[in-house]
This record gives structure tokens, C-alpha cells and sequence, in this order.
């Protein structure tokens, strides 16, 4: 007879995201909770752009820490560490913290002499998915630790090297502006071709002559590409904006590789109307949101307006891709005109597909606080309160009732309706000054089946506590962490308190699964 695994019995459900239970001040001076070293470098590795300035952490800080976090657990837990680093540039889809931790997680180990876990060599090439990336890894690790580069990461990047490097990705790549040109990598990683791909011996060889004997190089007869791009480089510079407009001409660039970043110092001119019309048939989805822009002070005509409408609002192209949501947003709110609003819209939708539908009632919180408005890089156009915004509005929308509210200083509802557009409810948050976690939990929770707030959990002192201990037990609390820093507002990994990170919706899809009585997991061992 069963005693225990009863219907009237719940499953235990867990969180990866565990707090140590000892505490230490947030950045506001709230009471916050220290993480175990595995939670802390998960939240902060998909946080973490490298070298970025944070609104309470400098970029060299942040990178101490986290190259300390993963030196310690390469050696103390290296089967983990090395299914964060590969994930982290698959479906995590952050490059150059990848790219760091890779090379920081080899040294680790052979520091230590430790030869248990994942091959160093494998994780290398675990964590290269760019023909430019074995030339950032290998830029990294001299600058880092000088000129003696060893054998497990020379044999990891002529792994990635075989699986990487064609044509196209030579023409894009192997550029001046490199430290390291794919000819200085072969002959350093001793990298061999593919014996199934008979074609690529040729290519290395081309490569290497490119580099060392630029003048003479030619490229081989089986490379169509490479000979089609030299032919269009040999045309005078006076003959060639006739080539881009003449009959044939976007053809004729996209058979050469030309890419819209190489095609205005080939016609050593402006990028005009019709140099655009002619390259945009050729671009990635990436690129195009990247020249909205562009394409209006150009003046790019309403049909091929229409060519890029559809490849922006083309789902297989949004996942392909792979681009954060918030990368439309910022490209929403600088391109000038309205005709990319609807596709940036729909492209928006198709990229948080993660986002589920929750049932009942539903409390969402968005941080709106000064510390959120820093930029996600140095390079970014947005900020991580837009960021937060975007997840909590696309939470809103998609759930069967939810009050959605923004909150720093001060805390209010933001209005919307079933069915509206996110980048229109976007425009009714504003900037709301400090981090009162706690009062807004406070002030808004009234029987909610769950809470989520989207934070950069640098909560303010409250004498009431922490903003989760003020929603009861049985209710679950989900805090989404932008930022990655090292002390959280709330405890995490028992009950029914988790802790998520990053800037994707990955994470959205474990609702669900938790309310089901299913234990999370790290999303490499999801698979």
C-alpha cells in the first residue's frame, strides 16, 4: 500500500540558482543573499559582455570575477563548467564570454595538472563557431599570457579551424585589421584540411600565400568564389559603380561574397540607392536590422523596402539569426521611418516564441531603477531597463491576467490592452529612480498565483525584508537577473523562489515546467 507517492503528494521541485544562506549588503544597501560559485558565474556569464562597464561593477572587475569563477570550478567541477562554456556560445549565444572562458578554463587546468573531465582540447573547439573566433581566442590568450601557446589549444582551434574556414569566410574575415590572418593561425596551430573536404587543402594554401606574398597570390582554380571576387576587384574603380547598377549587378556582387561592409571601399563612394538595392538581396537577417536606417537616408525604394520587410519578418530567418529580442527594439526606436514598425514587431514576436501563456493571475515587475539605464556594451543602443521592459510586457501580453508594473523609487501599472503591439505598451514605462523592490511587492501583490520580476535585483533597504519574503510561501516568486552582479535580493533554489539570467527567453519556458513539479536544470542538460 502506498503511503507517501499519493496524488495528494507534490513533487519537490527544485532551482539551479541556490543561495548559500549567508548574506551581504546589495548595492543599495538592501539585505542581499550570496550565491554558490556555480550560481554566481551562471547569472553572471550570461550577463556579461566583457570588458563592459556596469552601473555598479567596472568592466575590469567584472572580468576578474568572472575568469576567477571560472578558474576555480575548471578544476573543482569541470563537466559542468565546460557544458556552460559550450552552451554559452550555442544557444546562450555570447561569444566573447565564451571565447574568455575557454581559454581561462585550459590554463586552470594545467596549472593544476588536472586531467579528469572534458578534453581542454574539446572545449576550445567547443566554443569557436565563427571563422573570426580562433584568431579572437588566440589574440586573448597572447595578450593574456604571452606567445607559448599549448597543444591543447592549438589542436582545439585546428579543430575549429577545418570545420570553419571556406571561402566566403575568408574573404569576410581574413582582413589587415586582424592581428592574427587566417595564414598566421594555420601556420601556428599546424592545422591540416578536412579529408572530407578535398577542396579546403587548396584554400589553406591560399591562404597562406595571401598572407605572406600578397602580390602574387592566386587563388585556386576550384574556389569560384574567390576567383569571381578577384575578377570584380581588378575592375576600375572609375567602371565599377556602372557594374553595381548595370544589369546582373547584385548577382554578380553576391557570387563574389561581397558584403555591404566591403562594398562601399570597393567603390570607394558613398553607399547610395542604388549600391544598397544592389547588396541587400545578399544580407543576413543581422545586418539588415543593422541598416535601417541606412537604407531611409539612402532613400531605398518602397519595393526593395518590401524584400527586407519580408526577411525581417520571416521566422525561419529570425531563429537562424539568432538575435536577442532587444536587438528590434533598438532597432525600432532609431530606424526613422515607419515602414520597418510592423515587421520589427512581428520579428520581435517570432524571437520571444519562448514566452509562455500563463494561466490565472499573474503579478510582472519591471525594474525600472537609475542602475538598469547603463548600456548592456559600449557598442549597445539599448539599456537594460528596455531590455527588462520587453520580457515584461511579452509576459503580460501572453498571460490569461496580469498586472503589469514598473517600479524603482516609486511603483505604478503600465496600461495595455490583449493583442497590442509590445513596442507601443514600451512607450508608457518610464524612469523611476531607485530599486524599492519590497514596496512594490508590497504595494501590488493581491493574490497573485505567481510573481516575476525582470531586475537587476540591487534591491533598497526595507525594513519589511527582501522583496520575496513579502509574497507567502505557496506562491511562486521568479526573478529574471540582467546584470550578473554578486549579491541577489532574495533567496533562491528551495521552495518556490528561483532565479533565472540573461537577456534571452530561454529561461521563460522553465515556468511552466516548474508549476508542473518539474525540477529545473542547467540548459545544457536540458537537452
Amino acid at each position: 500500500m502506498a503511503r507517501f507517492n499519493t496524488k495528494s503528494a507534490k513533487a519537490l521541485v527544485t532551482s539551479v540558482v541556490k543561495s548559500t544562506g549567508r548574506t551581504a549588503p546589495t548595492q543599495q544597501g538592501g539585505r542581499g543573499h550570496l550565491r554558490d560559485p556555480r550560481s554566481e558565474l551562471f547569472l553572471l556569464a550570461v550577463a556579461n559582455f566583457v570588458s563592459q562597464q556596469t552601473f555598479y561593477e567596472n568592466g575590469g572587475d567584472r572580468d576578474d570575477r568572472f575568469s576567477a569563477l571560472v578558474r576555480r570550478l575548471a578544476v573543482e567541477d569541470p563537466e559542468w563548467t565546460a557544458g556552460l562554456l559550450g552552451w554559452l556560445r550555442g544557444d546562450g549565444n555570447m561569444r566573447t564570454a565564451s571565447i574568455v572562458g575557454a581559454a581561462e578554463y585550459v590554463k586552470a587546468r594545467l596549472d593544476a595538472g588536472a586531467t579528469e573531465g572534458p578534453a581542454n582540447r574539446e572545449v576550445v573547439a567547443s566554443v569557436l563557431r565563427r571563422p573570426d573566433e580562433p584568431g579572437e581566442l588566440l589574440g586573448y590568450w597572447t595578450a593574456t599570457y604571452g606567445r607559448n601557446v599549448p597543444k591543447p589549444v592549438k589542436r582545439g582551434i585546428a579543430d575549429a579551424v577545418r570545420r570553419l574556414y571556406g571561402e566566403k569566410a575568408l574573404l569576410k574575415y581574413d582582413t589587415a585589421s586582424k592581428g592574427y590572418r587566417f595564414g598566421d593561425i594555420l601556420n601556428l596551430v599546424h592545422a591540416a584540411p578536412d579529408p572530407d573536404r578535398p577542396w579546403q587543402g587548396d584554400l589553406f594554401r591560399y591562404a597562406l600565400d595571401r598572407r605572406h606574398h600578397p602580390d602574387t597570390a592566386m587563388p585556386p582554380a576550384s574556389a569560384r568564389i574567390l576567383a569571381a571576387h578577384r575578377e570584380l576587384m581588378a575592375v576600375p574603380v572609375a567602371e565599377r559603380r556602372a557594374v553595381v547598377t548595370g544589369a546582373g549587378g547584385a548577382e554578380r556582387l553576391a557570387s563574389a561574397g561581397m558584403t555591404w561592409e566591403a562594398l562601399a571601399g570597393w567603390l570607394q563612394g558613398p553607399m547610395d540607392k542604388a549600391a544598397w538595392e544592389a547588396v541587400i538581396p545578399s544580407m543576413g537577417a543581422m545586418a539588415l536590422v543593422r541598416n535601417l536606417r541606412n537604407f531611409d537616408e539612402a532613400g531605398v525604394s518602397d519595393e526593395v523596402a518590401g524584400v527586407v520587410a519580408a526577411k525581417l519578418s520571416d521566422p525561419v530567418q529570425v531563429a537562424r539569426s539568432r538575435q536577442f529580442p532587444f536587438r528590434y527594439l533598438a532597432a525600432y526606436q532609431h530606424a526613422p521611418s515607419l515602414r520597418w514598425a510592423y515587421p520589427l514587431e512581428q520579428a520581435l514576436g517570432h524571437s520571444l516564441g519562448n514566452v509562455p501563456a500563463l494561466p490565472g493571475r499573474s503579478l510582472i515587475l519591471v525594474d525600472r531603477s537609475g542602475s538598469m539605464w547603463s548600456p548592456l556594451s559600449d557598442r549597445s543602443q539599448l539599456n537594460r531597463a528596455d531590455a527588462a521592459a520587453v520580457f515584461g510586457t511579452a509576459l503580460a501580453l501572453r498571460a490569461a491576467d496580469a498586472d503589469l508594473v514598473e517600479f524603482g523609487t516609486s511603483s505604478a501599472k503600465v496600461r495595455y490592452r490583449k493583442g497590442e503591439s509590445v513596442l507601443k505598451v514600451l512607450e508608457r514605462f518610464g524612469s523611476l529612480g531607485g530599486t524599492n523592490t519590497t514596496e512594490a511587492v508590497r504595494r501590488f501583490h493581491k493574490n497573485h498565483d505567481r510573481v516575476l520580476i525582470v531586475t537587476d535585483e540591487q534591491a533598497t533597504y526595507h525594513h519589511y525584508g527582501d522583496p520575496t519574503e513579502q509574497v507567502p510561501a505557496h506562491v511562486p516568486v521568479y526573478t529574471w537577473n540582467l546584470a550578473g552582479y554578486r549579491v541577489g535580493h532574495g533567496a533562491s533554489g528551495t521552495g518556490n523562489r528561483h532565479v533565472f539570467g540573461g537577456l534571452s527567453d530561454a529561461a521563460f519556458r522553465m515556468v511552466a515546467l516548474l508549476e508542473a513539479g518539474a525540477s529545473s536544470d542547467w540548459p545544457w542538460a536540458r537537452k
